[in-house]
């Protein structure tokens, strides 16, 4: 079975940018629609991007939409978040996660659509 494991994460002065990086074990993203989420102390985990495993079609959460970019590198098999305008807001622990092959029914913006999970990496952004 697929794991995924987060990387890149950091602290970062306000205005500057992070890029992590999911990668994948035992398996291949190639037929998973692959996320990343994020989730502040005390708040609950929220949708940030997502890829569809063969559409070039990224999904957005409103918050991060024109400052962040969800990229695929089928030959490095992972799944990357440029992340460019950051802010403390952006503060986070910030989780991969990826569906089962070719789901039937994929809601990109719904985390229980996603069944393997990362343990995460923490995204730190200073004023």
């Amino acid at each position: 079975q697929v794991q995924v494991v987060e990387s890149g994460g950091g602290l970062v002065q306000a205005g500057g940018s992070l890029r992590l990086s999911c990668a994948a074990s035992g398996g291949t993203f190639s037929s998973k629609g692959v996320a990343w989420f994020r989730q502040a102390p005390g708040k609950e985990r929220t949708f940030v991007a997502a890829m569809h495993w063969s559409f070039n079609n990224p999904y957005y959460g409103d918050s991060v939409k024109g400052r962040f970019t969800i990229s695929r590198d089928n030959a490095k098999n992972t799944v990357d978040l440029q992340m460019n305008s950051l802010t403390p807001v952006d503060t986070a622990g910030y989780f991969c996660a990826a569906t089962a092959d070719r789901p039937f029914s994929w809601s990109p913006y719904s985390s229980r659509t996603y069944t393997t999970w990362g343990q995460g990496t923490q995204v730190t952004v200073s004023a």
